[in-house]
């Protein structure tokens, strides 16, 4: 039985060198096209591309819909589908002025990738996640032992993402140097630590407590005082494994190199939190738990704006968009505040930031001032 098809294989190569030169495309945005591409490929018994046609794309679309997630059995997901359709409408765009293959095709044919209005609403439509407290992630903190090398690195993760905000990638890529405990801030030097967009900036540690602060502080103290490490080994070194005398691996403290992704913080998310009896919450979610803290102490605009910055964000609609939802709870209590007819607490700070935010829209022309 067929598998592959060499001209499918060629054209395949072009399209990711595409992405990844032209488009400067990361990794995950080349495996997403790769996988989608197979998905239809084996669908279609890997026709060659050049017989492609809008049914193909209806067809595909169809079967694509009564698929089951491999994991919960249930159907794909509206994003799922969204997702895979939109690579491939982007693929046979692309292929459709490519030399050989722009007399075949039919460049309004990706068109029929597309869903329908109402799918691709539910497929983006933004849905609340639950985000842990501050209170929550201090008593994890304050619940995690440290009596081994090993937890004094695991509970030092969970206090430097807290303290700083920064995705996991960046934490497993940190190195020593980048820390300033004098200062209290973290340079994110693109060069060596993998920021989001490849983004230099320096962020101070949040005001989440001195306690979290010397978390971190203590771990820095013993690689350096007690391990002799220097500014270019890993803030966060990996686990060195050892075999025992039943010839099985375990961990053996830690070794000066880097882990080579970020699955290993997120393994130590999960059970720091199923430790003190919370549901997983993701490294991720505690950008969202310092943006509901900054909207709770942030009093002006120029606050609200060190805050985002803080996080990496070029501009400030970026935190009130991605990250700003107030939380349901919060919620409930200002309507409740407002219905009560006594106004909203921290109402003027709270007018200022709105203000801030649409001058900052009428600068970037999103909306335009009334006459």
């Amino acid at each position: 039985m067929i598998k592959h098809n060499a001209n499918n294989e060629r054209i395949k190569r072009e399209y990711f060198t595409f992405l990844k030169e032209a488009k400067r495309h990361g990794e995950p945005t080349v495996d997403a096209a790769a996988a989608a591409l197979a998905r239809f490929e084996e669908h279609g018994k890997y026709r060659d591309f050049k017989t492609f046609h809008r049914e193909q794309a209806i067809a595909f679309k169809k079967y694509l819909a009564d698929q089951n997630n491999a994991v919960t059995q249930r159907k794909l997901s509206k994003a799922t589908l969204r997702g895979t359709l939109t690579q491939l409408k982007r693929f046979f765009q692309w292929l459709a002025v490519q030399p050989g293959y722009k007399s075949r095709l039919n460049y309004s044919d990706a068109e029929y990738f597309n869903l329908s209005d109402k799918d691709s609403r539910i497929a983006t439509a933004r849905r609340s996640r639950p985000v842990p407290t501050l209170e929550q992630v201090r008593q994890v903190l304050c619940g995690m032992p440290g009596s081994s090398e090993i937890e004094q690195r695991d509970r030092a993760v969970v206090a430097f993402a807290l303290l700083t905000g920064a995705r996991d990638g960046a934490i497993a890529s940190m190195k020593l140097k980048h820390v300033d405990l004098i200062a209290g801030s973290v340079f994110q030097d693109a060069r060596e630590v993998k920021t989001k967009f490849s983004k230099t900036f320096t962020t101070y540690f949040f005001p989440v407590g001195e306690d979290v602060r010397g978390f971190l502080a203590d771990w820095i103290s013993y690689l350096r005082k007690v391990r002799r490490w220097d500014d270019e080994d890993p803030l966060f070194p990996a686990t060195h494994m050892v075999l025992n005398r039943a010839m099985q691996w375990e961990a053996n403290g830690v070794e000066p190199r880097h882990w080579s992704n970020a699955d290993a913080i997120r393994r130590i998310f999960r059970d720091a939190f199923a430790a003190a009896r919370y549901p997983y919450f993701n490294p991720h979610s505690l950008r969202n738990t310092l943006v509901r803290l900054g909207q709770t102490i942030c009093k002006n605009p120029e606050d609200f704006k060190a805050w985002s910055q803080n996080l990496g964000h070029e501009h400030v609609l970026t935190t009130f968009t991605s990250y700003g939802e107030v939380a349901a709870q919060r919620q409930g209590e200002i309507i409740q505040t407002l219905r009560a007819g006594t106004g909203g607490a921290g109402g003027g700070s709270t007018d200022a930031l709105a203000e801030a935010v649409v001058q900052k829209m009428l600068a970037m022309g999103l909306v335009q001032a009334s006459k």
